[in-house]
Protein backbone atom coordinates (compact mmCIF):
# COMPACT_ATOMS: atom_id res chain seq x y z
CA UNK A 1 0.00 0.00 0.00
CA UNK A 2 1.22 3.49 -0.50
CA UNK A 3 0.55 6.29 1.16
CA UNK A 4 2.11 10.06 2.04
CA UNK A 5 2.27 11.11 5.38
CA UNK A 6 3.85 14.28 7.41
CA UNK A 7 7.32 13.14 8.86
CA UNK A 8 8.05 14.97 12.42
CA UNK A 9 11.39 15.48 14.03
CA UNK A 10 11.48 12.26 15.62
CA UNK A 11 11.80 10.64 12.20
CA UNK A 12 15.42 13.49 11.53
CA UNK A 13 18.15 9.88 11.21
CA UNK A 14 15.32 8.18 9.06
CA UNK A 15 15.62 11.17 6.56
CA UNK A 16 19.59 11.70 6.95
CA UNK A 17 19.48 7.99 6.17
CA UNK A 18 17.53 8.61 2.93
CA UNK A 19 19.56 11.54 2.08
CA UNK A 20 22.43 9.81 2.66
CA UNK A 21 22.14 6.88 0.49
CA UNK A 22 20.68 8.86 -2.18
CA UNK A 23 21.84 12.52 -3.12
CA UNK A 24 23.32 13.66 0.13
CA UNK A 25 22.66 17.33 0.32
CA UNK A 26 22.40 17.98 4.07
CA UNK A 27 23.82 16.65 7.21
CA UNK A 28 22.05 15.91 10.13
CA UNK A 29 22.20 19.02 11.83
CA UNK A 30 20.85 20.70 8.26
CA UNK A 31 17.77 17.92 8.73
CA UNK A 32 17.05 19.40 11.94
CA UNK A 33 17.63 22.88 11.03
CA UNK A 34 14.65 22.25 8.65
CA UNK A 35 12.02 21.37 11.20
CA UNK A 36 12.64 24.08 12.84
CA UNK A 37 12.01 26.66 10.22
CA UNK A 38 8.59 28.13 9.95
CA UNK A 39 6.06 26.95 7.32
CA UNK A 40 8.53 23.88 6.60
CA UNK A 41 6.49 20.51 5.71
CA UNK A 42 8.41 17.53 5.28
CA UNK A 43 6.56 14.92 3.37
CA UNK A 44 7.28 11.08 3.47
CA UNK A 45 5.99 8.63 0.85
CA UNK A 46 5.92 4.72 2.02
CA UNK A 47 5.15 1.09 0.72
CA UNK A 48 3.95 -0.38 3.53
CA UNK A 49 5.87 1.42 6.46
CA UNK A 50 9.42 1.96 4.27
CA UNK A 51 10.03 5.64 3.63
CA UNK A 52 11.10 5.01 0.23
CA UNK A 53 10.79 9.32 -0.92
CA UNK A 54 11.29 12.74 0.98
CA UNK A 55 9.58 15.87 0.30
CA UNK A 56 10.12 18.89 1.85
CA UNK A 57 8.66 22.39 0.97
CA UNK A 58 8.71 25.96 2.90
CA UNK A 59 5.56 27.94 2.44
CA UNK A 60 6.45 31.95 2.68
CA UNK A 61 3.48 34.04 1.76
CA UNK A 62 1.81 32.79 -1.30
CA UNK A 63 4.91 30.43 -2.88
CA UNK A 64 6.24 27.36 -1.66
CA UNK A 65 9.72 26.49 -1.92
CA UNK A 66 10.62 23.04 -2.86
CA UNK A 67 13.90 22.69 -0.98
CA UNK A 68 14.43 19.18 -1.29
CA UNK A 69 12.88 16.33 -3.44
CA UNK A 70 13.91 12.80 -3.58
CA UNK A 71 13.03 8.87 -4.19
CA UNK A 72 15.19 5.90 -3.49
CA UNK A 73 16.86 4.98 -5.97
CA UNK A 74 15.28 1.69 -6.34
CA UNK A 75 11.88 3.06 -7.11
CA UNK A 76 12.65 5.66 -9.24
CA UNK A 77 11.23 5.45 -12.98
CA UNK A 78 8.09 3.84 -11.74
CA UNK A 79 6.11 6.71 -10.74
CA UNK A 80 6.70 7.30 -7.20
CA UNK A 81 8.30 10.70 -7.65
CA UNK A 82 5.12 11.85 -9.92
CA UNK A 83 2.94 10.73 -7.51
CA UNK A 84 4.48 12.63 -4.53
CA UNK A 85 4.74 15.87 -6.69
CA UNK A 86 1.20 15.24 -7.92
CA UNK A 87 0.16 15.32 -3.90
CA UNK A 88 2.45 18.49 -3.53
CA UNK A 89 1.08 20.51 -6.45
CA UNK A 90 -2.58 19.26 -4.97
CA UNK A 91 -1.65 20.14 -1.45
CA UNK A 92 -0.55 23.88 -2.50
CA UNK A 93 -3.09 24.27 -4.67
CA UNK A 94 -5.74 23.43 -1.87
CA UNK A 95 -3.52 26.21 0.07
CA UNK A 96 -4.28 28.63 -2.99
CA UNK A 97 -0.50 29.03 -3.45
CA UNK A 98 0.95 30.84 -6.57
CA UNK A 99 3.49 29.56 -7.56
CA UNK A 100 5.97 26.50 -6.62
CA UNK A 101 9.79 27.49 -6.94
CA UNK A 102 12.71 24.76 -6.95
CA UNK A 103 16.32 24.51 -7.99
CA UNK A 104 17.74 21.66 -9.82
CA UNK A 105 21.58 20.99 -11.28
CA UNK A 106 21.89 21.94 -14.84
CA UNK A 107 23.95 18.83 -14.95
CA UNK A 108 20.74 16.89 -13.26
CA UNK A 109 18.90 16.25 -17.21
CA UNK A 110 16.92 13.49 -15.45
CA UNK A 111 15.20 15.40 -12.17
CA UNK A 112 15.29 18.75 -14.86
CA UNK A 113 13.20 16.85 -17.13
CA UNK A 114 11.26 15.48 -14.29
CA UNK A 115 9.87 18.88 -13.54
CA UNK A 116 9.53 19.86 -16.85
CA UNK A 117 6.91 16.76 -16.98
CA UNK A 118 5.07 18.99 -14.06
CA UNK A 119 5.31 22.76 -16.47
CA UNK A 120 8.00 23.73 -14.22
CA UNK A 121 9.69 26.76 -16.60
CA UNK A 122 13.56 28.41 -15.93
CA UNK A 123 12.98 31.43 -14.51
CA UNK A 124 16.74 31.56 -13.74
CA UNK A 125 20.30 30.65 -13.32
CA UNK A 126 22.79 30.66 -10.32
CA UNK A 127 26.01 30.24 -12.05
CA UNK A 128 28.76 27.89 -10.50
CA UNK A 129 25.96 27.04 -7.70
CA UNK A 130 27.04 23.80 -6.58
CA UNK A 131 30.12 22.47 -5.46
CA UNK A 132 31.10 20.60 -8.63
CA UNK A 133 31.08 24.29 -10.96
CA UNK A 134 27.75 23.09 -12.24
CA UNK A 135 25.09 26.44 -12.44
CA UNK A 136 21.62 25.88 -10.55
CA UNK A 137 18.59 26.30 -12.45
CA UNK A 138 15.80 28.43 -10.96
CA UNK A 139 12.13 26.28 -11.86
CA UNK A 140 8.76 27.79 -11.59
CA UNK A 141 5.41 25.92 -11.77
CA UNK A 142 2.30 28.31 -11.56
CA UNK A 143 -0.60 27.24 -9.80
CA UNK A 144 -4.06 27.09 -10.56
CA UNK A 145 -6.17 27.81 -7.05
CA UNK A 146 -9.43 25.76 -7.05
Amino acid sequence: MIFIKQINKKDIDLCYELDSNTISLWTKEQWANEFKKDGTKIFGLLIKNLVIGICVFQVVLDEAQINYFVVKKKFRKQGFGSYLMSYLVKKCEKLKLKKLLLEVSQSNVTAERFYNRFDFSTVGIRKNYYKDGSHALLKEKKLTTK
